[in-house]
């Protein structure tokens, strides 16, 4: 159980605080609600390219890193559809220097012409790379642009583009820097051994300061029910044929996450789930299989996924996914594998428990999602679903009609 006090300054930052005596490190975890999912459809990727230019210094400190160094610490930072994610760990006697560069960011960031254009080449380069270049770069792109037709979530965290971030205007950059870098956007929490009211003291000191400047972000728009079966077949100069199922399901705040999530556990939790155990050791037919849930804020998938050997047919492929869903369907499962696949998120929840990073990034994550107390429910949750739950899943969400099917085929 993770133990927290919970406040709120004047201009908008909400302040969480955990206590962990046992830790000589202290996390300090400061998330921006900001994703891709708050892009223009004309201009994409600029929530990820923002994660690189926070790290291009301030007019203050012109480089971010060595400080960090200097008081023996550690910081990264992650971009995903939802939300934009900045951490520091680091000896709690030095927690006022992460505190002191992140307020320095929020309010100071070097947007100058070159800085822009710096990290744009990077991102660009990074978006050839990893999307274009790539085996199986595209695979994601293709598949949301299918699944998704009118929520953001058509397009991946790098956006739609490499064009859009080489045409973005500095204008442009420097009103999403406006709109969401701000202290009512963000959300910090500090685990390690400080008490809560220091905390919250060393908060104000830093952030108080900060004058709050509020913006109204565009409704985002809900995606339609999916009301027939979607088919993309592409070829690709890879090494094998890869077959993608995705489906719609719930959003996170949903009970039918927590069922997809055990789900996905369920078919392909380790070498002994059901998808490697029928279709890998059992029918022969991939090199490797796996299903999973994307985890969005919204609206999410439940995506198999499947790497053929070269004597399986594509036909055979899918039908076999197909025939491990309708088992699901038919409620064709053990007391033993549901089991394990709770202990195993419950051992993975405590074992996270121990570590002042994960706690603090979790509980920016909860409250973001606008249900913190979460964060310590969700064990039980869990515990509680059934065998009929599952099956009752399998039944309103693996539908053809709320299918989306990839064949993502390697050139002969």
């Amino acid at each position: 159980m993770i133990r927290y006090q919970h406040t709120k300054l004047s201009n908008g930052l909400e302040v969480i605080a955990n206590r962990d005596t046992t830790s000589r490190l202290v996390a300090v975890n400061i998330l921006y609600k900001v994703g891709a999912r708050n892009e223009d459809p004309d201009c994409t990727g600029l929530a990820h390219l923002f994660e690189h230019l926070m790290f291009r210094g301030t007019h203050n400190v012109p480089d971010f890193d060595t400080p960090i160094q200097m008081a023996c610490g550690e910081n990264n930072a992650f971009t995903n559809n939802d939300y934009t994610d900045f951490y520091i760990t680091l000896p709690k006697d030095n927690i006022e220097t992460a505190l002191w560069l992140e307020s320095d960011r929020m309010m100071g960031l070097n947007l100058s012409e070159h800085a822009c254009e710096i990290e744009k080449r990077v991102v660009i380069e990074e978006f050839r790379q990893r999307y274009l270049n790539q085996p199986y770069g595209d695979l994601n792109m293709l598949l949301r642009k299918m699944v998704y037709t009118t929520h953001p979530y058509r397009w991946a965290t790098i956006g739609m583009s490499p064009d859009h971030i080489a045409n973005a205007p500095l204008e442009t950059i420097h009103q999403f820097y406006n709109n969401f870098y701000h202290p009512s956007n963000a959300i910090l929490s500090i685990s390690g051994d400080i008490a809560a009211e220091q905390v919250f003291d060393l908060a104000e000191k830093w952030f108080g300061p900060i004058a709050d400047s509020p913006f109204t972000a565009p409704q985002i728009p809900i995606e339609p029910q999916q009301t027939e079966a979607r088919r993309l077949e592409v070829e690709r100069n890879v090494p094998a044929t890869t077959i993608v199922i995705a489906f719609h399901m719930g959003n996170r705040l949903s009970h039918d996450f927590f069922l997809g999530d055990l789900t996905s556990d369920l078919l392909a939790g380790g070498d002994s789930a059901r998808l490697y155990e029928h279709l890998i050791k059992g029918k022969k037919l991939f090199a490797s299989v796996n299903a999973y849930i994307s985890g969005d804020v919204d609206a999410g998938m439940f995506v198999f996924t499947g790497q053929l050997l070269p004597t399986t047919s594509e036909q055979d492929a899918e039908a076999a996914f197909w025939q491990e869903m309708e088992l699901l369907a038919e409620g064709k499962i053990s007391d033993y594998e549901l089991e394990k696949v709770k202990n195993k998120f419950e051992a993975n929840t405590l074992f996270g428990e121990l570590n002042v990073m994960n706690k603090a990034m979790n509980m920016g994550y909860y409250s973001m999602i606008g249900d913190l107390p979460l964060i310590n429910r969700e064990v039980d949750i869990y515990r509680s679903i059934t065998k009929q739950e599952v099956a009752d899943f399998a039944i309103h969400t693996f539908k053809k009609e709320n299918s989306s099917t990839l064949i993502y085929r390697a050139k002969q």
